[in-house]
This record gives C-alpha cells, sequence and structure tokens, in this order.
C-alpha cells in the first residue's frame, strides 16, 4: 500500500471494511466529484428519485446489513434526506451520511453562492444535523481527515445511530495518510470489573429465584448486537418467549417457546396475564415508545422487570450503568448453571389463536383484514424480509407466523409514513448481497412490501430504483381509499383523510417494468385464494405489484380497531 491515498478512497475504503457494499443517494453539484470514486472503490452507487426517499432506503440497508452509506449534496439535497435520518436516529440505524460541500474557498471567503441562504454562512445545515446524528465533522484538514473519519465510524458502530461526515469539493482528491486502512475499525468493549461481576451475579440470582419467569425482546436488541446471543438464551432456558413488534423477526418463531408478538392488553387475556403476573422478565433492548409498547401496556411491571438495553441494566427500579449489553449476555451465558433455572410448563395457553381459514362459501365476499393476512401468510418463505408500512399493513402483517431467518420491518416510533418503499429499497439490496455471501445457505428469497395506498403516494418514485437493480421485491397495495390510520385516529368521514384516485397497477410499466411483469388485482376472497396459489406470484424471483381493495373503515383488531370503535361512538 502507498503511503498515501486520496481522502474519498480513504473513506469508501473504511466503508467497504464496514461491510457496506452499496452507497445510496442523489447526484448535486457539490458531491459529483466524490460520487467518481464511488464504483472504483468495489461498490455499487444506487441513485435514487430523491435525498428523502434515499435516505429511507439507506435505514432499510443499515437495518439488515448492519451499516449504510448515503450520499447528499450541500443544503437542498441533506434537508431534504434530514426526515430520514431522523427516523433512523430514533430506532437506532446506522446511517453514514456523506455531504459534499462547497469547496473551501468558497467557504472561507463567504461567497454568496447557490443552494445557501446567500449570505456567506455555510455552517447552519450541520447545526440541522446535529440533533440527529451522534457525530459531526467537517474534513478541511487533510493532516486530521482520517482520524476524523475513523472516529466518527466508530460513534456509528458504538451507538447504531446516523452520523454526518462533510466533504468539501476540493478536499476529495487530496492525498491523505493511508497507513490506518491497515487496522481494522473496533471500539473496545468495557471490560469486567469486581462491581459488574456483582451487578451480573444478582442478576443470576433472579433467574436462579424465578419460579414462572419470561422472555422479551425489543428491536434495539439488534443494534445493540446481542441477536445470536439472546437466541441461545431463548433456547437454553425454554422460558415463554416473545417480541416487541420493533423486535419482531429478531428471534426465530419455528422456537417452541417463542411465541410470536406481546400487544399488551391488546393481547389473548391468558397471554396478558401470564407476562404480567411473571416473577422474572428478562426484558432485551427495550425501545418503550407508545406506538411500540401498545400504550405502555407491554411493557413489564418493574418489580419482575430486568432490562438491558445498550450499556445499562435496570433491576426493578435500580440502573447500573456502563455495562455493555453484549458484554451482559456474553458473561450470562458462561455463568449460567442450567441446572438450577425451573424448568416448567405455564398453566395457561399461550399458543397464537387459529385464524379462520379459507371457505369456498366466501368466495365471493369481499376481502377483510380478518381473513387477509392469515390467508397471505402461507406465501411467507425461509429468509423473507416482511415491511408492513404504517397503518393497517403494519399492524395487520403481525397476525403472519413468520419461518426461519425472515426479518421484518413495522412501524415503531418515527411513522414517517412512506418510508417503507424507501426502506424495501434498501433492504431488498442488502439482503442480495447476504444472499451472495452465503446466508444459511439460503439460495433466493423476497422482500414483501405491504403498504396503503396513501403511504404508497408519498414516495411512489422509488419503484424506478427497485425495478431498475432488478431486486425482488413485491408489492402488495391495499387499496382502502385514503388515508385509513388517520379516519380511525380523527375525521372518519372528513374529506382531508381523502386522497387521488390513482391507476396502480399502471405504475411498474411507468417506472420501468418490463412487459411481462407479473400484476394483478384481487376483490374477493376467492380472487385472493387463486392469487395465492399462483405460481408466477409465489415464486422469489423478480419484481411484482398486486392491489388488494378493501374497505376503507376495515381495520385489523387491536390499537386500530380499538380507535376506531371510539371514532364510532362520537358519531351516535
Amino acid at each position: 500500500m502507498s503511503d498515501t491515498i486520496k481522502l474519498a478512497e480513504y473513506l469508501f475504503a473504511r466503508l467497504k471494511q464496514l461491510g457496506i457494499g452499496a452507497v445510496h443517494g442523489v447526484p448535486g453539484d457539490f458531491n459529483l466529484t466524490l460520487l467518481d470514486y464511488v464504483e472504483p472503490a468495489g461498490l455499487q452507487w444506487v441513485g435514487n428519485a430523491n435525498e428523502l426517499n434515499a435516505g429511507y432506503a439507506a435505514d432499510g440497508y443499515a437495518r439488515i446489513k448492519g451499516y449504510s452509506a448515503l450520499i447528499t449534496t450541500f443544503g437542498v439535497g441533506e434537508l431534504s434526506a434530514i426526515n430520514a435520518i431522523a427516523g433512523a436516529y430514533a430506532e437506532r440505524a446506522a446511517v453514514v451520511h456523506i455531504v459534499g460541500t462547497p469547496d473551501r474557498p468558497t467557504q472561507d471567503e463567504r461567497r454568496q453562492v447557490h443552494h445557501t441562504f446567500n449570505d456567506g454562512e455555510f455552517g447552519r445545515f450541520a447545526q440541522m444535523a446535529v440533533s440527529v446524528t451522534v457525530a459531526q465533522v467537517d474534513l478541511k484538514d487533510p493532516r486530521t481527515s482520517p482520524e476524523l473519519i475513523d472516529y466518527t465510524l466508530r460513534q456509528c458502530m458504538m451507538h447504531s445511530r446516523p452520523v454526518y461526515i462533510q466533504v468539501p469539493v476540493d478536499m476529495v482528491s487530496v492525498p491523505v495518510q493511508a497507513y490506518p486502512l491497515k487496522t481494522q475499525l473496533n471500539y473496545a468493549l468495557v471490560q469486567p470489573t469486581a462491581s459488574r461481576d456483582e451487578i451480573i451475579g444478582k442478576v443470576l440470582e433472579r433467574i436462579y429465584e424465578a419460579e414462572t419467569p419470561a422472555i422479551l425482546v425489543d428491536g434495539e436488541t439488534r443494534s445493540c448486537g446481542i441477536v445470536e446471543l439472546v437466541q441461545r438464551l431463548v433456547e437454553v432456558t425454554k422460558w415463554p418467549s416473545w417480541t416487541t413488534g420493533f423486535g419482531w423477526g429478531l428471534l426465530d418463531e419455528t422456537t417452541p417457546n417463542v411465541h410470536g408478538i406481546y400487544r399488551g392488553r391488546f393481547d389473548t387475556p391468558a397471554v396478558h396475564e401470564f407476562v404480567q403476573s411473571s416473577d422474572l422478565v428478562l426484558f432485551f433492548g427495550p425501545h418503550i415508545s407508545t406506538t411500540n409498547s401498545y400504550v405502555k401496556t407491554s411493557v413489564p411491571k418493574p418489580k419482575a422487570g430486568i432490562c438491558i438495553s445498550h450499556t445499562e441494566i435496570k433491576i426493578g427500579e435500580q440502573i447500573y450503568r456502563d455495562i455493555p449489553a453484549r458484554l451482559v449476555i456474553t458473561q450470562l451465558l458462561e455463568k449460567l448453571d442450567r441446572s438450577k433455572i425451573k424448568a416448567y410448563t405455564p398453566s395457561t395457553d399461550l399458543s397464537r389463536p387459529q385464524p379462520q381459514s379459507y371457505s369456498e362459501a366466501l368466495k365471493d365476499q369481499p376481502i377483510t383484514q380478518a381473513l387477509f393476512w392469515p390467508m397471505t401468510s402461507k406465501i411467507l418463505k425461509e429468509g423473507d424480509i416482511i415491511l408492513g408500512e404504517t397503518g393497517s399493513a403494519g399492524h395487520g402483517c403481525r397476525d403472519m407466523p413468520l419461518p426461519k431467518h425472515a426479518r421484518t420491518f413495522v412501524p415503531v416510533t418515527w411513522l414517517s409514513i412512506g418510508y417503507m418503499v424507501g426502506a424495501a429499497q434498501g433492504a431488498a439490496l442488502a439482503q442480495r448481497e447476504m444472499i451472495a455471501a452465503g446466508y444459511n445457505g439460503i439460495q433466493s428469497a423476497r422482500t414483501i412490501l405491504f403498504i396503503g395506498d396513501g403511504s404508497f403516494q408519498m414516495s411512489a418514485q422509488e419503484l424506478g430504483t427497485i425495478i431498475r437493480h432488478n431486486l425482488n421485491v413485491t408489492v402488495v397495495l391495499i387499496n382502502n381509499d385514503g388515508y385509513t390510520i388517520e379516519r380511525v385516529i380523527h375525521g372518519l368521514k372528513q374529506g382531508y383523510n381523502d386522497i387521488a384516485t390513482w391507476r396502480y397497477l399502471q405504475a411498474p410499466a411507468f417506472f420501468g417494468a418490463k412487459e411481462d411483469t407479473f400484476t394483478a388485482k384481487v376483490e374477493t376472497l376467492g380472487e385472493l385464494h387463486n392469487l395465492l396459489e399462483t405460481e408466477q406470484f409465489t415464486k422469489a424471483e423478480g419484481f411484482k405489484m398486486v392491489e388488494v381493495i378493501m374497505d376503507r373503515e376495515d381495520v385489523p383488531e387491536g390499537p386500530l380497531a380499538w380507535l376506531l370503535q371510539n371514532q364510532l361512538k362520537k358519531q351516535k
């Protein structure tokens, strides 16, 4: 290796070392020379329809692959993406946001140029990024740039949250020291100490004392890097285990003691009573927002809960800091005496209610939420990624039992509608890279997007990117005539929850799909049944799109149904 390397080459080499295989973004005049170095570095340039969608896609890619990169131009480009970056921050997706900025003389001389407020002030956009990223650097000095890049990427790794890197145009090809690239990026775990051993000992004591324990796995288990370790603990203890919506897909649901999503007071009375009366709930990766915790009703009672998050353990009301989750779970597995764990069979039935099956007698009936999701679950295959957009899709899809190695996206906290189209593109690209690398021996799998008509209209352009890159994405568009989730919150009959009427199945052709691309529209249960038996639809390869007609006031059981009932009561 030469002693020096161009700044852009250094940056992209580091991204490759993180396992990033593709870069999302949109070209703009302040990042064009930077983009010249993407493909020579061995990275794929995706090229999205707009910066917001690119940010959504980078978020989706990161949640599947671990890390992602997004390149935008200064000002107009980065501000278009900031909503997506904020969502990645809220839900811990490790996105490296790289912004091409004006050259240093232009900034230093406070010139009045485009993509600014025309006042010579170039620092405002970076200030805006501070609140939605965990580290921000401006690469204005070649002597310090490698160190700043490495620092920023380590912060991204440690916190699993977005970071922000500014690259002035005149810095792109400046030589920098290359020798740091010989060492892989990493960050040191906090080493065990006597006090930490004592705290882990307290957790073990609670485990050995427990009579009716349970395990609850939330979505930050992924960003903590402990998914496989927690799965092992679930298998070792054989305790009844659930996930939250955010954690759904992180546990292997084919494991006998894994019972899907725990829905708090919206779950079956038997399950809700069991979890809330358990004398110990090991709660991994907690992410307690109202939407992710079923209005806080799925949160374990403080007396019973032991919450293990990124750098803390909370035992009851006592918080112990500076104990990384990976260290905790590793120590628990090493020190656990299996002979002291209580093996027990719950006195109540914790299995999911059996869904109503399709009957020929119903073939001419309209498609309902209650029947759609159980019927559709039969198409899921090992390794599939399932996305349910905010709204009825994001709640209804939770009734689908998952095969092995499936991953899921459902509404968590940020709830930016339209997110899932871009996220599907990023997730599908990450999925393809992982399968090519031998992911669990899976030969092919799909990314299946369930999305409502209102959400789809927010970010439909990203179909063009999905089609252009020949990704294995199946779009199931639920046409229920507008913003159903908003209707059930407020304004059930109000015009502001209506949307334009689109000819949705013409979208693939408009966005460049081949003439033989599979599309279908179903309005009855019989048509849905026939669709699910059609090999051209169920096969894993290629882009496909289906439009499903549902009633505008039909929602899945759970929070949306509860909101709808409240709306109907107000009208009486």
